[in-house]
């Protein structure tokens, strides 16, 4: 029943892999290439649309492929380019897409550009990086501060200056401004488009454009929240989204343009997102859509958060269509943060609902489906660079990055032969892939249920969005498209709530979780319900 008007990415839902994490096929360790296309069925039963793998390109792994040697090829820890292809292939032969992640901000300063570029200020790359000389004092040229830690500028003796970086020194800024620099990046998006990719998500992409003249950012009004950074107290007004980036993304898409079916994804964080995600996917001549934090750090689930991030994005002329995530590798598992008091089981079959009910594109994290929960690493395990640099303050990426759980009772829980990157969390045993599969009434089934229903649904997957005003916790809303209605309704809260809708004889439940039943919501339930009859 899916709307075959609407391109296959409108209402997508895409289940983002990290390759170290999901599956070793050669016993190192490390997830793989192979390791992922010998899962593909069981993503593929999922009934999710298309995959999102994180970076596997070759790189240092100073940031684990955030950090890009070579665009072009794949790192040998993954696999080779032959390897990626089989992977592209079995996974269009399951009807599965294939979006590969991209990194434009930055890379590795082992990439041949860099190399090139620090030789000299003279070479044919000396200026394809962020490039500027000392103050007179020998200081760097601004008070721009990287994501991670400290100063956004570094000091290079063979050029005698300072090069710029957002995060990691080890990630230095690629000078997109530059017009040889954007060449390159278009031969790259060919390059894996040609290998039949079917998109990109595009990392940190408000990162991507600098303030050519300079300018100190502003310090940030105090708001309250913890500071763990120095990059924590400025306003990123010239460090980062330069009003030239939405004209480079432009000229992305007539790249994108000359291959059928294809889909961009921007990740966009920072306080002024909101502003930034509809820049770059206004109108039908930029990005497809874009996904910004919203959930992604949110301590609590409530009613006022899903508005107010819904509401911003209506369906009207001009705007862009949203998409959201719950959970991804750079956020904590979400039952880990909202579901305290609550049954975790009870919790994500709710929460599952929820994002499956959302107007947008939605994103599954591996391991989303069985309801996996964060794991503490332990300092002297810890791979993340920035949760190392920043302990104890800053929560560890790595709890959320821990290899897939696949069977329960086998050595590293299936994951691998020998003991992984990181450590198998003993919390996801009893959620592991083979015990959900043996029962009927799991998560994972659950997941393939509800996934079925956006599936089967226009009003779902691309249909309008009508909030209800209730109270407190209880959030309801009617999905729309042509003569097909569908009422979602939840309670976010820790009390039973109760709502009668005046024409409550015509809606027919499709789903219910946590006990929901018409028209009353203990705590952590949902009712789904179709509208019957006609609409006055």
């Amino acid at each position: 029943m899916t709307d075959t008007l609407q391109p296959w990415w409108r209402g997508a839902a895409i289940y983002q892999i990290y390759p170290r994490s999901f599956a070793d096929s050669n016993g190192d360790g490390i997830g793989d290439l192979n390791g992922i296309t010998a899962r593909l069925p069981y993503v593929a039963s999922l009934g999710v649309d298309a995959i999102w793998l994180s970076p596997v390109f070759k790189s240092p792994m100073r940031d684990f492929g955030y950090d890009v040697s070579d665009y072009c090829d794949v790192d040998p820890i993954f696999g080779t380019l032959a390897d990626f292809d089989a992977l592209v292939a079995r996974a269009h032969a399951l009807g599965l897409r294939v979006i590969v992640d991209q990194v434009w901000a930055h890379t590795s300063d082992q990439h041949g550009w860099f190399v090139e570029s620090r030789a000299s200020r003279d070479n044919a790359r000396a200026d394809w990086y962020v490039w500027a000389d000392a103050k007179p004092d020998g200081s760097p040229p601004n008070n721009w501060q990287s994501v991670f830690g400290g100063p956004a500028w570094t000091w290079d003796a063979r050029r005698g200056q300072y090069y710029m970086h957002s995060f990691l020194r080890e990630q230095p800024q690629l000078h997109l401004h530059h017009p040889d620099v954007q060449s390159a990046i278009f031969d790259i998006i060919r390059f894996w488009l040609d290998r039949g990719v079917d998109g990109f998500r595009i990392d940190a992409i408000n990162h991507s454009m600098h303030d050519p003249k300079l300018r100190d950012n502003p310090p940030a009004p105090d708001d309250g929240r913890l500071r763990t950074r120095p990059f924590d107290f400025q306003l990123k007004l010239y460090s980062q989204s330069h009003p030239d980036l939405p004209l480079f993304l432009e000229k992305v898409r007539t790249v994108f343009d000359a291959y059928p079916d294809r889909f961009t994804v921007a990740e966009v964080g920072g306080a002024d997102n909101d502003r930034e995600m509809k820049a770059f996917t206004q109108g039908d001549h930029r990005l497809n859509t874009a996904y910004g934090f919203d959930f992604l750090y949110a301590p609590a689930l409530t009613s006022s958060l899903i508005k107010g991030a819904l509401q911003k994005w209506p369906a009207e002329q001009g705007i862009g269509w949203p998409s959201w995530a719950f959970e991804n590798h750079d956020a904590p598992r979400a039952v880990s943060r909202w579901g305290k008091g609550h049954d975790p089981d009870t919790y994500c079959r709710m929460k599952m609902l929820l994002l499956a009910c959302l107007r947008g594109n939605i994103f599954l994290y591996y391991g989303e489906e069985l309801g996996l929960p964060q794991i503490d690493i332990a300092f002297e395990d810890l791979k993340d660079p920035e949760a190392i640099a920043n302990w104890p303050l800053t929560l560890s990426r790595d709890g959320a990055r821990t290899p897939m759980p696949w069977t329960a009772d086998a050595p590293y829980m299936g994951f691998s032969t020998v003991k992984p990157w990181l450590p198998i969390g003993e919390a996801h045993r009893p959620r592991a892939v083979d015990r959900q599969e043996a029962d009927q009434a799991s998560l994972l089934h659950w997941t393939r249920q509800v996934l079925a229903l956006r599936n089967a649904s226009p009003a779902l997957r691309s249909g309008t969005m009508t909030f209800h005003d209730l109270p407190g916790d209880l959030l309801a809303f009617t999905r729309s498209h042509a003569d097909q209605h569908i009422l979602c309704v939840f309670n976010l809260g820790d009390q039973s709530a109760h709502w009668t809708p005046d024409d409550a004889d015509h809606w027919r439940p499709l789903l219910t979780c946590g006990d929901a039943a018409p028209w009353h919501f203990p705590p952590a339930s949902a009712l789904v319900a179709q509208y019957q009859g006609s609409v006055s």
